[in-house]
């Protein structure tokens, strides 16, 4: 090989940002890929569930003219779900113009802004009527509907054709519950829930984390030896059983639920950044900014952070799995959400009327669990196995 090409591998190599690196390592392992397909699927299944499995038509032709029932039934989940999903992908295209700090801030204040506006201008009819459609059809007062691919909302009952435990049809592809609800439709639907339920509950305890646990390693000292005690008592509360106390108490609340599963799970990684600024506040980079006078916050949460993040990323995936399990824990023991999809939900009606066992309703939720779980996990180790520069290759 000519030096000309040793010097621009060379300068390419250097080019490399460390997030780069990271990033390219991870997605050159399959399990990495596996998982990431995994969780895009449900991803993209939890933002375009109410375009995939819905009772309400996507248009409609009656005697008063053409309709969209199902625009009309959206809510401002479905509609800041849309936004956010389109927004990302604009945030995906401009990553190499932009810094992904920037980035990250403008998704956020997107988010927020579209959640607030679609909660105060989005309302859709409060009486819904599933079987109206097909008793239109049937009736005649409908001329002509056009369905979404699996045409059951997840709260329809069927009450016009009651087909409850039904086994996998040609209808209902993965059967109907014990309401009579479709279990395909529910599926889709939940995967809303147990992307929520990782997302947000890992978000609060990362925020949480990186404060206490930037302040213990950045100060030391006795500050560090009194949030230390503090946290070992916080570490001595059973997350579960406050968990169940809470529900029992409050009431079955998503937000709730995220919120206490958040609180339970935050000392994890403000010990990984504690230990990170123990080694990076001796470093020059960081005397130096000291020494010019920055803020106390542009020295932690600004030069240190992003050379300490990167045991937090692995983290963060082993929490989301662990927040994800811990929902369905609560609602297949009876104490989750009512009246709203959920996989642990669908468990516990595995055991039928009189004990019978329904196999279906134990065969998919079950499946999409550990499935999800174990994504989350392949791309931890990916992850793990990235960062570690004891696991690099050497040539």
């Amino acid at each position: 090989m000519s030096d000309a090409a040793n010097t621009a591998i060379t300068d390419s190599v250097i080019k490399e940002s460390y997030t780069h690196r990271v990033g390219r390592d991870t997605l050159s392992q399959t399990g990495a890929r596996v998982g990431l397909a995994w969780i895009g699927l449900v991803a993209l299944l939890a933002v375009f569930a109410p375009f995939i499995a819905n009772s309400h038509p996507y248009v409609s032709l009656s005697a008063e003219g053409w309709d969209s029932p199902l625009l009309r039934h959206l809510d401002w989940a479905d509609v800041s779900l849309l936004v956010m999903f389109f927004a990302s992908l604009i945030a995906w295209r401009l990553r190499h113009r932009f810094g992904t700090g920037r980035l990250f801030l403008a998704l956020t204040a997107t988010a927020l802004l579209t959640s607030f506006t679609t909660i105060a201008f989005v309302s859709p009819p409060v009486a819904i009527i599933y079987d109206q459609y097909r008793t239109g059809l049937a009736d005649g007062e409908i001329q002509s509907a056009v369905f979404a691919p699996i045409p059951f909302s997840p709260t329809d009952r069927s009450r016009d054709n009651p087909v409850s435990l039904q086994a996998p049809d040609s209808l209902h592809w993965f059967g109907t519950d014990e309401d009579g609800a479709d279990v395909l439709s529910r599926m889709i639907h939940a995967c809303r829930i147990a992307l929520a339920i990782g997302l947000m509950s890992t978000g609060i305890a990362l925020f949480i984390g990186i404060i206490y646990g930037g302040v213990m390693g950045f100060f030391g000292g006795w500050l560090d030896i009194a949030m230390s005690r503090f946290l070992e008592m916080f570490e001595s509360i059973p997350g579960l059983f406050l968990l169940l106390m809470v529900v029992a108490f409050f009431g079955r609340n998503i937000y709730l639920i995220m919120i206490v599963i958040g609180l339970t799970s935050w000392p994890g990684f403000a010990r990984y950044l504690r230990a990170e600024f123990l080694k990076l506040r001796h470093l020059d980079y960081v005397q130096a900014a000291q020494a010019a006078g920055l803020p106390l916050w542009s020295i932690l949460f600004r030069h240190m952070l992003p050379n300490g993040v990167a045991p937090l990323l692995v983290a963060a995936s082993f929490s989301i799995a662990s927040a994800i399990l811990a929902e369905a824990t609560l609602s297949f023991l009876g104490l989750g959400l009512i009246d709203e999809p959920s996989w642990g939900g669908m468990l516990n009606q595995a055991v039928g009327p009189g004990g019978t066992f329904v196999p279906w309703l134990a065969t998919y939720p079950g499946l999409a669990i550990f499935l999800t779980v174990f994504s989350y996990n392949l791309i931890g180790e990916a992850l793990r196995d990235a960062i570690d520069p004891h696991l690099e290759q050497k040539p």
